[in-house]
């Protein structure tokens, strides 16, 4: 058999959508008889009858409807191959890699991610999660356009958007601790008790601690949720964000044991990318939204619960 001409099967297709060659021409903007001459041809170079013609209109034969099916599916993965090689051409990414790290909080995140590329239907999303030191080490390594992490306003590397802080709290569920809790416990106290840490994705551990107990028994989890959920259970104790727990903690569920010798840490969440990675436009044009839909979160909330600032 000749190779199918992709006129003729678009032709095929036309007639047996509009059940018409005069339809089919009109919405090809070519004559009858050349669709009619395309129809022909193709039956002809695959030994079948596409259409019955006896009616008034034309309908498609049993192995015509069969042929169809599949020709819808080839001529729409077509379309999607002309339009990647058109995007392609333009410079539009067809991707964008964006890593969540394990203190971001989510929601916001992703309604901003939605409405952004609901603008930009040709670009993909690749969305991946991260912890601890597994997010910088994507993106330093070429394998992320962009997170959302923990950062460190100091290092020359990265361009940064401040969106919030992360206040990282020590916690313990009710009757996990068999004393009664002052402010003044130690970590000597502390010591006998199992503590609960995310497990760093980094392929290279970060040299931090991340208020580890030397000594101390560990148990690890993937994120802060599943985190949170072994500490009500008392099964552990250890650190969480304040913006994950503020329930807990209002209804007792959960109980702050910071003091002294367990001051919790306040971290900057922001968006982070690489100032020497290229970054073409619809990533631009995301850092741009970013910053604008931030700033306009802040003003929407009199900046209290959100600070976005640029932190260049």
């Amino acid at each position: 058999m000749d190779h199918i001409k992709l006129h003729d099967l678009r032709c095929f297709d036309a007639v047996a959508t509009k059940r018409s060659f005069q339809a089919a021409g009109t919405a090809l903007n070519r004559s009858h008889p050349s669709v009619f001459a395309a129809v022909a041809r193709l039956e002809q170079q695959l030994g079948l009858t596409l259409f019955d013609r006896s009616g008034y209109r034309v309908e498609l034969t049993d192995a015509g409807r069969t042929f169809h099916a599949r020709a819808q599916v080839t001529l729409r993965e077509l379309d999607l191959l002309q339009t990647y090689a058109d995007q392609l051409a333009s410079g539009e990414e067809v991707v964008l890699r964006v890593v969540i790290g394990d203190l971001c909080p989510r929601p916001p995140v992703l309604q901003m991610l939605s409405g952004f590329f609901a603008k930009y239907p040709r670009t993909r999303l690749h969305l991946e999660y991260e912890a601890v030191g597994g997010p910088l080490e994507r993106l330093t390594e070429g394998d992320a356009d962009l997170i959302f992490h923990r950062a460190d306003p100091s290092d020359p590397r990265v361009e940064q958007i401040k969106l919030s802080t992360a206040v990282m709290v020590p916690v313990v569920a009710p009757g996990f601790l068999p004393f009664v809790w002052t402010k003044k416990v130690t970590p000597e106290q502390m010591r006998p008790f199992t503590q609960c840490v995310i497990r760093d994705t980094a392929r290279q551990s970060s040299p931090e601690s991340f208020f580890l107990i030397e000594g101390a028994h560990q148990c690890t989890v993937p994120d802060q949720v599943m985190k949170k959920e072994l500490i009500l259970h008392r099964l552990a104790w250890g650190h969480l964000p304040a913006w994950l727990i503020a329930d807990e903690l209002r209804d007792g569920r959960l109980i702050s044991i910071a003091g002294p010798n367990f001051p919790g840490r306040e971290e900057n969440l922001s968006a982070i990318r690489h100032r020497r990675h290229s970054h073409g436009p619809v990533a631009e044009a995301l850092w741009l939204h970013l910053e604008d839909w931030w700033l306009t979160s802040r003003a929407g909330r009199g900046g209290q619960s959100v600070r976005a600032k640029r932190g260049r």
